[in-house]
């Protein structure tokens, strides 16, 4: 009975490890407003209503069609790096970081 008890209390301690950053490349940023009209053409969508629906918050919708919302931190680092660039579309990204259900708590993100 002891060894099953430590046997399931490892498992236990072992789930954070199976929570490991995961890497999306090359993927569509889209703000959450928008999100479902412009994710049939996520690159048509334009950095001007992305800056404008800002607090809506941000997507990304990666090659499988999935999509998945930004953390707080990732919302604010991508609406810093779009008020700081001069491309009018096509917004993509590589990110990095950990899913939880349908949120991405990002670790890193880059405006391509």
């Amino acid at each position: 009975m002891r060894k099953l008890a430590l046997l399931v209390a490892s498992g236990l301690l072992a789930l954070p490890a199976l929570a490991a950053t995961q890497d999306f490349k090359n993927v569509a940023v889209v703000d959450a407003k928008c999100a479902p009209k412009a994710a049939a053409d996520p690159d048509s969508h334009t950095r001007a209503c992305a800056l404008q629906c800002a607090e809506s918050g941000f997507v990304v919708i990666t090659v499988e069609n999935k999509v998945l919302k930004l953390d707080s931190n990732g919302n604010a680092k991508i609406t810093e790096a779009l008020k700081n660039s001069k491309q009018k579309d096509h917004l993509r990204v590589d990110v990095s970081g950990e899913v939880q259900g349908d949120t991405l708590n990002v670790q890193s993100i880059k405006l391509l």
